[in-house]
C-alpha cells in the first residue's frame, strides 16, 4: 500500500514538473526605439530613445527630455497619470503627469535626510519605493512630504537586480532571492533566485527573465512554472492583462498568454 502512495506521489510531483504556461502570436509590429517602457489597455506605448521618452497613441506621438539631468536611468509607467523618470547619476527623480509634462522633482541631494538611491519604482498615493544604497533599506518615499513612510526592517546585503511594485507590493530580486514587501516595509513573501536577471509584475502574478527564458508566479504560489516562448531572442519582455510583449531589434511581438 505504502509503495501505491509512493508512485501516485512520484507521478503527482511529474505531472505538476511539467506544468508549463503556453503562448500564442498575435502579431508584430516595428518601434523605432531604444527601450519600450510598457503599453497601457488602451494600446498606448511608451518607450524611450536616447535620453527622450515617447508615447505614443493611434493619432499622437509626445515626447519628453531633460537634457540637464543626462542619461536616463528608468522609466516606470505603472501609473500613467504619474511617470516616475530616474536618472541615477544625478540623483534625481522627475515624476509626468499623462501628456509627459513635469509635476514633481525631487533631487536627493538637497533634501534634509540624504539619500543614496539605485533604484525606484512606483507606490501609492504621491510615494515611490526607492532602495537606499547607503543604508541598504527599501522605502516607501512621499515625494511630497518629502518623507520616509515605511522601509524595510533588515539590510539587504545581496546585489539588486530589479525592482518592481504596485499600489500594495513591493517586488525586489536580488542576486540571492526574490523579496516581497508590503506597504509597511514588512516582509510577506521570500523566494531563492534561480539564475533569474529581470521581473514583470502584473495583478501581482509575476513573470521571470533568465537568459532567453521566461518563467510564470501565480499570486499565491510559491512554485515558478516555464513560460513556453519556443526560444525566441528576448531582451526586453512586458506583461499587460493576459498579454505578453517582446521587443528585440525594432520589432514588438505580441503574445496571448494561455494559463
Amino acid at each position: 500500500m505504502k509503495s501505491l502512495v509512493y508512485i501516485i506521489y512520484f507521478i503527482a510531483v511529474l505531472i505538476g514538473a511539467q506544468e508549463s504556461v503556453a503562448i500564442s502570436h498575435t502579431k508584430s509590429s516595428t518601434i523605432i526605439g531604444d527601450n519600450i517602457i510598457g503599453i497601457d489597455n488602451f494600446g498606448t506605448i511608451f518607450y524611450t530613445k536616447g535620453s527622450t521618452i515617447y508615447k505614443k497613441d493611434k493619432d499622437t506621438t509626445i515626447s519628453y527630455n531633460n537634457l540637464q539631468l543626462g542619461k536616463l536611468t528608468t522609466v516606470n509607467s505603472f501609473n500613467p497619470l504619474k511617470i516616475n523618470v530616474f536618472y541615477q547619476e544625478l540623483n534625481t527623480v522627475i515624476i509626468l503627469d499623462n501628456r509627459l509634462a513635469e509635476i514633481f522633482k525631487i533631487d536627493f541631494n538637497t533634501i534634509d535626510n540624504y539619500k543614496n538611491v539605485s533604484h525606484i519604482s512606483t507606490g501609492y498615493d504621491n510615494t515611490i519605493w526607492l532602495f537606499n544604497q547607503d543604508t541598504q533599506l527599501l522605502e516607501v518615499f512621499d515625494y511630497k512630504t518629502r518623507s520616509t513612510k515605511a522601509q524595510t526592517f533588515k539590510p539587504i546585503d545581496s546585489p539588486i537586480l530589479d525592482l518592481e511594485s504596485n499600489y500594495n507590493y513591493a517586488y525586489l530580486l536580488t542576486e540571492h532571492e526574490l523579496l516581497v514587501y508590503n506597504y509597511f516595509g514588512s516582509s510577506v513573501k521570500t523566494l531563492k533566485n534561480e539564475g533569474y536577471t529581470e521581473i514583470a509584475e502584473v495583478n501581482e502574478h509575476l513573470y521571470f527573465k533568465k537568459g532567453d527564458n521566461l518563467f510564470y508566479l501565480a499570486e499565491d504560489s510559491k512554485t515558478i512554472i516555464p513560460v513556453k516562448t519556443n526560444n525566441i531572442l528576448i531582451s526586453q519582455f512586458f506583461v499587460t492583462n493576459e498579454t505578453l510583449y517582446i521587443y528585440n531589434d525594432e520589432t514588438l511581438q505580441e503574445f496571448q498568454i494561455k494559463k
